[in-house]
């Protein structure tokens, strides 16, 4: 009979179906595991994309060892900045001094909101200052804002307003944009204005 030798021994055949078994089993695991790739595929590229409704950034130079700190006020809410970084829908993620102490030249400062109650938002750049030892010395310091919505339906992040500021001086307080949310939470049109309105000043009122 195939698979078995001169003195009746099957140990070849019983050794070809435990390979066969063995190679089955492995391959409905790897089946049964396929479906589970995907979703953590989908969670690496969430946590890499930049959390919260309204995201209001503001970059500067990364040559120039300046202080520009970014002021930015939720309806009927404290400002949000150095001195305050958290308020009920605002959080300031880092206060960047320029390039002290810190690791790289990168001059860059954002906030993130939760949620976008109806009303007007302000957002404001204040020149902190310079250089340790430049001391008040003029010089000009270009910046650009950045306010990016997320879509509550797709998720989806998209730019709704840059700016271009130029402040002159330090202790220089800009208005950088105003601008209203309706009850939808989306920007209403037109509403967009640059009158000034001062929030560092006003923080210490709420």
């Amino acid at each position: 009979m195939l698979g078995v030798d001169e003195y009746g021994d099957d140990t070849g055949t019983v050794f070809r179906d435990v390979i066969t078994l063995a190679l089955g089993g492995f391959c409905a695991a790897v089946f049964l595991l396929v479906p589970h790739i995907h979703p953590r595929a989908e969670l690496t590229k969430a946590a890499i994309d930049p959390p919260g409704s309204a995201i209001i950034e503001v970059r500067w130079p990364d040559e120039m060892d300046a202080d520009i700190d970014l002021w930015v006020r939720a309806p009927e809410e404290a400002p949000v900045g150095y001195s305050n970084k958290g308020g009920r829908t605002f959080n300031l993620l880092r206060d960047d001094r320029g390039h002290y102490d810190d690791p790289t030249e990168l001059n860059y400062e954002v906030s993130f909101s939760r949620g976008l109650p109806a009303g007007e938002y302000v957002v404001n750049l204040h020149f902190y200052g310079l250089a340790l030892g430049l001391g008040s010395k003029v010089e000009q310091v270009p910046a650009t804002v950045v306010v990016s919505t997320r879509s509550s339906s797709t998720g989806a992040v998209s730019r709704q307003f840059t700016e271009n500021v130029t402040l002159e001086r330090v202790g220089e307080e800009v208005t950088a944009l105003r601008f209203q949310i309706d009850d939808n939470g989306e920007i209403v049109k037109g509403s967009l204005n640059h009158l000034p309105k001062p929030l560092r000043e006003s923080e210490s009122r709420w």
